[in-house]
Formats: structure tokens, C-alpha cells, sequence
């Protein structure tokens, strides 16, 4: 077997030798190393594939046959992030833990990773049974002794959520049950504040009710100065978290109000205990992060579907760019900042260096063996309703302030008047329950005073005013000329 030469001689041996498929097998390199060589492989015509390390070869646990195509995130540059497990360990053995969402991308990474650290008692809650069945199987094939429980119902059911509180007693809630699809929400903003804002606080409320030690929600950078429902639904989310932890704080926990209660509890069950509200101490946070690969509804298998098909690639916009991370890193990150908490932080997570949507998606189509715009085209489509070029982590106005790890960072809240917030996110819950769209639309705007709300009126002229907006702070950014903190500042 002839040796040709190393990484600067790839390109000329692909066409001296024909070449058809790059095999990648230096499974103990850095991962800078590694992004290095494959972008010089991705620009051959040829497809690449991972070669699993020479000892699994050997001992007969993978073959030849069964290696993995090229994933995206070899080719992100970064080392997978790594966290310190055993205050995970400390915080979550011997409890009992409710993951709502526990069937969805986030929810199921989160219900894999806490089976791992002995819970007592790991209760999955998921109104679809389907995904709740599929990460059901997997744990008791997988996880054997675990204490598991299974159930089907909605966050947006006072008395299912009630019930589950009430007989499970769980310590620790994490709340990554969701609607995030952004475009769907834009064409039905009452679902979206139903489920996410209406069900985050049922789901805080009975927490809180039922003395469950500590509340995480999944937030998301849409929420960060929304331009969509979806991300505005999500800031409202974590609004309400911040409520409940400064009205527990202060000693009136007795003044949150019952939301959509059923009529004949109106003095039953789902009202707060008649007990000192001072003895409440359920603590309430956020974790905010990015897009997270190959979750449900994400851009990689899309993409991998549409090569599969021959093309058309489809790309909102040239520019588009988001941050990224594994699901299986986001979370781990998640459980950390769990540990952190004292109550009513905002968590951010590091995303490390955002990527553009387009590079991926050529990347993706030289990877798996094609010419972009030659074998497989792309196709720009435009940006979809609600949607922004570019993603932010913090509101300019929040800061930042450190934790233990580097990659979490705590966003000093914004305040705002949380007596008129609960006041108003009443009337906001009427108007959902009616499904007034329009209605619900122009009030979610006034209660999140962050809504980018000439792009949120202007539909396509607002998206429109919007990519110039972006490309100008990007052109700015790049050149190091901004020099203030906030984009709303240049849009005014």
C-alpha cells in the first residue's frame, strides 16, 4: 500500500489516484487537528468516514463495515466539553426527580444522564406517548434497577400535575416540556403561550405547592430580545420562574394567583396550603441555551434528508448563523448549573463560536461525497416567519457574572414589576383560552417589553429591515466598531 504523502497532499492523491472515500482514522487526535484535516477532505469530491480506533478493530467491537459517516460536529473545531460529575452525583443521588418533556430531545438526554447518577425515583412526564414509550424502553433495557415511572399527561392540566406532585412528592423538577418549533407557533401564538407559559406556571405552582426543593426550567437564546412567539413565550416562561422566586423570598407566596383552576377547586386542592407562606422554599431558575445538534425538528437531519434526496438543500438565508452544541453536552451542563442554583439566576450556557447555517449544510453535502451547487444545489428560501439571523445568549442589559465552570455564566435578571406581570399574565391566560390570536399577539408584546416589535409588526418588511439590521452589526462587529451593548440600541 503505497504512502502518498500527508494532510497538504490530499488534494492532489484524490485526483491522481481517483480517489472515492476518505477513510479518517486517527481516532486519538485533538479535535482541532481533526476539523484541520477534514476541511481539506470535505474539498475533494470524495466521501468521508470515521475509522473507529484500531483497538475496537482488533477486539471484534465494531468492524470495517459498520463505520459512521463523518459527523458534523467533528467538524466544529472544540474538544467535546467535559463537566465534574460528582457534584451532579452529590446533588441528584437518593432523590426523587420529575423531568416534564422527559420524551423529547432535551427531556430524554436529561432522563439518560440522571438514571446514571442513582435517583431514588426518576418520574418521566410527557403528553406524547410515543416518544415517552421509546426512552421508557430504552431505560429499563439499559438501567437495570432503576426506579422509573412513567406517565402521560399535560403541563397545562392543574389536576393531572396536581395528582403527580401530590403522590410522587418529587425534590428536584426539570421542565423542558415545550412547544419550540418557531414558524408552527407563529401560526398559533395561543398554543405557544398554553403550553409554554401558562404550563410553566401550573407546573412552578404545584411545585411550589407541594414543597418540591428546586424547580430548573429549559429556556432557550429565542428568548433574548424575541422577534417570534415562540421566543417571547419563552422569556414569558422565565418571567414567571422569577416571580415565583422573589415572591417566595419576600415572604408572599400566598399571592400568587391560581391560573385556570377547575371552578370547583376554587377553595380545594390545587390552592396554596393554609400554612405561613415564610415556610415555602422551593427554588426557582433558568438554563438558557442554543440549538442543539441533531435534536427534533433541527436543521442536520433535514439536511441529511434532502441530500439523501438529491437536493435541493434548502437555506433560509446566506447569512443565517447559529450556536451549537451536542444534546448530550448541553444537558451535562445543565445538571451542573442545577448544582449552582440558589434561586432566581438566569444560567447561561457557553456555546462557544457560532457557525453559519450555509457552511454547514455545504459541509455536510462534501461529506457525504458531492459538489455543493454542482451534484446537490442550495437553495435559499428565505428567512421563515419569526425568525432571526442571528441568535444572542444574554439581553445586553443582563451582564454576566462567573460560576466554577467556565462555560456557565449566571445573567443578572431584568427587573420589571412583578405584581403588574402576574396581573397581566391573567388577562394574557383569558385571552389564550378564548383563542383571541390577534389579541394574544399585541398583549404578549406589552407584558415582554424586549419583543423587537417594529420587526414583529412589520411581518415580511420587518424580516426584511431586519437581515440589513443584522448584516450591518455584523459588518460592525467584525471591524470592532461596536462599541455599545445593545442591538436595540441601533435599531432605534
Amino acid at each position: 500500500v503505497p504512502i502518498v504523502g500527508g494532510r497538504d497532499d490530499i488534494l492532489v492523491n484524490a485526483e491522481k489516484y481517483n480517489i472515492e472515500k476518505i477513510y479518517f482514522a486517527i481516532p486519538s487526535c485533538s479535535a482541532e487537528v481533526k476539523s484541520e484535516i477534514l476541511n481539506i477532505c470535505q474539498n475533494t469530491k470524495c466521501e468521508v468516514k470515521n475509522l473507529p480506533g484500531l483497538y475496537q478493530l482488533v477486539n471484534g467491537d465494531v468492524s470495517v463495515a459498520a463505520m459512521k459517516d463523518v459527523a458534523v460536529e467533528d467538524l466544529l473545531g472544540r474538544e467535546p466539553i467535559k463537566v465534574e460529575m460528582s457534584d451532579i452525583f452529590r446533588q441528584l443521588s437518593g432523590k426523587v426527580i420529575l423531568v416534564t418533556g422527559g420524551g423529547g430531545s432535551i427531556g430524554s438526554e436529561l432522563c439518560r444522564q440522571i438514571a446514571k447518577h442513582a435517583p431514588k425515583q426518576l418520574i418521566i412526564f410527557d403528553v406524547y406517548e410515543n416518544n415517552a414509550y421509546d426512552i421508557e424502553q430504552e431505560l429499563r433495557e439499559t438501567c437495570y434497577g432503576l426506579n422509573l415511572v412513567v406517565l402521560i399527561g399535560s403541563v397545562r392540566d392543574s389536576r393531572k400535575l396536581n395528582q403527580v406532585f401530590k403522590k410522587y412528592k418529587p425534590e428536584i423538577v426539570f421542565h423542558a416540556a415545550a412547544h419550540k418549533h418557531v414558524p408552527l407557533m407563529e401560526s398559533s401564538p395561543c398554543e405557544a403561550i398554553k403550553n409554554n407559559a401558562i404550563g410553566t406556571y401550573k407546573t412552578a405552582y404545584a411545585a411550589m405547592m407541594n414543597n418540591c426543593k428546586r424547580f430548573v426550567l429549559i429556556s432557550t437564546d429565542k428568548a433574548v430580545n424575541p422577534t417570534n412567539i415562540m421566543g417571547a413565550s419563552k422569556r414569558l416562561c422565565e418571567m414567571i420562574i422569577q416571580s415565583f422566586d422573589k415572591l417566595i423570598k419576600e415572604g408572599r407566596a400566598d399571592e400568587l394567583p391560581v391560573i385556570q383552576a377547575h371552578i370547583e377547586d376554587e377553595d380545594g386542592e390545587v390552592r396554596l396550603p393554609s400554612k405561613h407562606s415564610g415556610e415555602i422554599s422551593t427554588e426557582f431558575v433558568a438554563v438558557r441555551f442554543g440549538n442543539v445538534l441533531g435534536s427534533n425538528g433541527s436543521v442536520i437531519p433535514l439536511f441529511k434528508k434532502q441530500i439523501a434526496n438529491g437536493g435541493p438543500v434548502k437555506v433560509t438565508h446566506p447569512d443565517i448563523i447559529r450556536y451549537f452544541m451536542t444534546i448530550p453536552e448541553a444537558v451535562s451542563l445543565v445538571l451542573q448549573a442545577e448544582t449552582y442554583a440558589k434561586g432566581g439566576e438566569i444560567f447561561v450556557l457557553d456555546m462557544g463560536s457560532p457557525m453559519k447555517i450555509d457552511t454547514l449544510a455545504r459541509n455536510l453535502i462534501k461529506l457525504s461525497g458531492y459538489t455543493p451547487d454542482v451534484e446537490i444545489k442550495i437553495e435559499y428560501v428565505g428567512l421563515r416567519p419569526g425568525e432571526k439571523l442571528f441568535e444572542e445568549k444574554l439581553m445586553a442589559e443582563e451582564g454576566i457574572t462567573s460560576t466554577p465552570n467556565k462555560l456557565i455564566h449566571i445573567g443578572k435578571p431584568i427587573k420589571f414589576d412583578t405584581d403588574k406581570f402576574l396581573h397581566q399574565l391573567q388577562f394574557l391566560m383569558k385571552a389564550c383560552f378564548e383563542n383571541r390570536d390577534d389579541d394574544v399577539r399585541e398583549m404578549v408584546m406589552k407584558i415582554v417589553e424586549e419583543v423587537q416589535r417594529e420587526i414583529y409588526e412589520l411581518g415580511e418588511e420587518g424580516r426584511l429591515v431586519q437581515m440589513q439590521l443584522e448584516e450591518l452589526i455584523g459588518d460592525l462587529e467584525k471591524e470592532e466598531l461596536l462599541l455599545f451593548g445593545s442591538r436595540s440600541k441601533l435599531s432605534g
